[in-house]
């Protein structure tokens, strides 16, 4: 008679496969030992996805993507400290939710959906949603948002921020703030100014350049009814001029019009932040100091 075999015992293996070489032996014993073995290898397997799955969840969920939020107006001037709420709210949130000199605001946030609100002076309000994707490959890369602000309208006015100079021709409107206009290439020009009998060095951008940037005619399209328009230029206490649109066009005329942000190598101070400088003028009477706006106008 053969002894009893327990299978689990050590040496079992061992057991079965004597058993199955003796007459008689009973190999019921095989499928049951299967059997058993994957269930084991079953429960195993679905003990590894439970506990798999949630820590892959937990590490997407923990991830975050460096984000850039800038903030322009309609001809891409960017908009400092323009206010941000950023939907649901950011962990940690910074001290201050607001672009910065440049028009920008750096924020970490979580792969998910937000909705921001954008706020500024002048500027009608910005809503926006966000989709933040995890990073491919590159756990530091960043994703750049882009929000365009409407210019507000107040009683048929265009309202902009005090210490912007606006340019306006037709239905175009485009606004510069001091640290725009830096950013634009400067040429300098040597003046003698009468009111002070002194000579002078001012810093800035030709007019002709700016009215380019609202298409008005110029060079070989300035001819015909073109020759009728004018510029008024306009400083912040109400003080304008009057130029003939000929008049700022190198083509026709040899002096330079400049929009100045500096003079001598330092700001306007309280002449600033832009002042109109005519190179040309005897009299000093069209440097329009604090200078706000400068629109084109046709004769009809």
């Amino acid at each position: 008679m053969l002894g009893k075999v327990t299978l689990g015992s050590r040496g079992s293996m061992q057991s079965a496969a004597k058993l199955a070489l003796v007459p008689g032996a009973d190999t019921a014993l095989f499928p049951r030992y299967a059997s058993t073995m994957r269930k084991l290898l079953s429960t195993v397997g679905m003990l590894c996805v439970v506990i798999f799955v949630p820590l892959t969840l937990s590490a997407q969920q923990a991830t975050t993507v460096p984000v850039v939020i800038r903030v322009s107006d309609q001809a891409g001037a960017s908009i400092a400290h323009a206010r941000i709420r950023i939907m649901p709210g950011t962990d940690p949130a910074p001290a201050k939710l607001e672009t910065d000199d440049h028009g920008e605001l750096s924020v970490s946030l979580k792969v998910g959906g937000y909705s921001i609100s954008v706020t500024a002076p002048g500027f009608e309000a910005g809503n926006q949603h966000l989709d933040i994707s995890g990073p491919a490959g590159k756990a530091s890369a960043s994703q750049t948002i882009l929000v365009v602000l409407q210019v507000a309208a107040l009683d048929g006015m265009i309202v902009y921020s005090s210490d912007a100079l606006v340019i306006s021709a037709d239905q175009q409107h485009v606004a510069f703030s001091p640290t725009d206009f830096r950013a634009l290439p400067h040429i300098t020009v040597a003046v003698h100014n009468g009111h002070t009998n002194a000579a002078e060095t001012y810093s800035g951008v030709p007019l002709a350049t700016l009215l380019a940037k609202v298409n008005a005619p110029q060079g070989k399209e300035l001819r015909g009814k073109a020759m009728m328009s004018y510029l008024v230029a306009t400083g912040s206490d109400g003080y304008s001029v009057v130029f003939s649109l000929a008049e700022v066009d190198p083509d026709f005329h040899q002096g330079q019009v400049l929009v100045a942000d500096t003079r001598d190598g330092q700001p306007l101070g309280k002449s600033g932040p832009f002042q109109l400088i005519v190179s040309d003028d005897k009299r000093p009477a069209r440097w329009v100091h604090n200078l706000v706006s400068i629109t084109l106008q046709k004769s009809h």
